[in-house]
C-alpha cells in the first residue's frame, strides 16, 4: 500500500476513531477478556517513567510487560539520560512492590528524530509535529514487537491529557495492520490514570520534568507538563 493510500486510511480511521473516544478503555476491557488465566506478551512504549507507572500497574494484570524505551526526541541527550534514569528507578521499585516488568532500552538517536520533523519546527504543541513524532515512536515499537515476537504492542501516551488520545490510537491500529502484531486500545488517562501516575511518582521519588521533552517543547510554552508527568 503506498504511503498517499496510508495516510487516507489513517484518516478515515482517525474519523471513526473520534466518534468513538469514549469507547477506548471499554475496547481494551473486551481485548483482555478474552484471555483467561493467559498472560499474552505486550511490548509497552514509555515515553517517561511517571506516565509509565500507573500503565504499567495495569498492564501487568493481564500481561507480560516489557518496557520499550525509544524516545529519539528528547533533548538534549543530558535529559535523554536522566529520563531513562528515572525510567529504571520506577520498574526496580516495581518490582519491589510485586509489579514485574522488563526493560528493552534504545540508545539516544536524534538522528531518527530530527528527519521526522523537518518543516514541522514552527508547528504549535499538540500539532502535527506531535503526531509524526507518536508516529516514529509507535512504529519502532510495532516493529520490533514482531521482530521479538511479542502478542501485543502499545505506548504509555495515552496517559496524558496533552496527547491526542484519537491520533495514537488511529496510528497503533494503522501499525497494526502494517506489521501484523495487535494493538491494545487504550485511554490509559481515563479511570484516574493520570492522578494514579502522579500518586506512584510521589510515593517512589520519581524525576518529573518540567518539558514534554524535544528541543521544540523546551523552547516554547510548553512548560506545565511537569504537573502531568509528561
Amino acid at each position: 500500500m503506498g504511503e498517499k493510500r496510508l495516510r487516507t486510511v489513517f484518516f478515515c480511521m482517525k474519523r471513526v476513531f473520534e466518534m468513538n473516544r469514549e469507547q477506548f478503555m471499554r475496547k481494551f476491557d473486551k481485548v483482555v477478556a478474552e484471555f483467561g488465566d493467559k498472560k499474552p506478551s505486550i511490548l509497552l512504549h514509555s515515553c517517561c517513567g511517571p506516565c509509565s507507572s500507573a500503565v504499567i500497574e495495569l498492564l501487568v494484570r493481564y500481561f507480560e510487560v516489557t518496557v520499550l524505551w525509544y524516545n529519539p526526541n528528547l533533548y538534549p541527550e543530558e535529559e535523554f539520560r536522566k529520563r531513562l534514569l528515572t525510567q529504571k528507578q520506577l520498574i526496580e521499585c516495581l518490582r519491589a512492590d510485586g509489579y514485574q516488568a522488563q526493560l528493552l532500552e534504545c540508545s539516544w538517536r536524534s538522528e531518527e528524530y530530527f528527519p521526522r520533523v523537518k518543516g514541522l519546527e514552527s508547528e504549535p504543541e499538540e500539532g502535527r509535529r506531535c503526531h509524526e513524532c507518536f508516529r516514529l515512536r509507535l512504529e519502532e515499537t510495532a516493529k520490533t514487537a514482531k521482530e521479538l515476537g511479542f502478542d501485543f504492542f502499545c505506548t504509555t501516551l495515552t496517559v496524558s491529557s496533552r496527547k491526542d488520545a484519537v491520533v495514537i490510537n488511529a496510528i497503533g491500529r494503522e501499525l497494526e495492520g502494517k506489521y501484523g502484531v495487535r494493538w491494545l486500545p487504550s485511554e490509559f488517562r481515563k479511570r484516574e490514570g493520570n492522578h494514579r501516575s502522579q500518586i506512584l511518582s510521589e510515593k517512589y521519588g520519581l524525576y518529573r520534568q518540567e518539558y514534554c521533552g524535544c528541543v521544540f517543547s523546551m523552547h516554547g510554552s510548553n512548560t506545565d507538563t511537569r504537573k502531568e508527568s509528561k
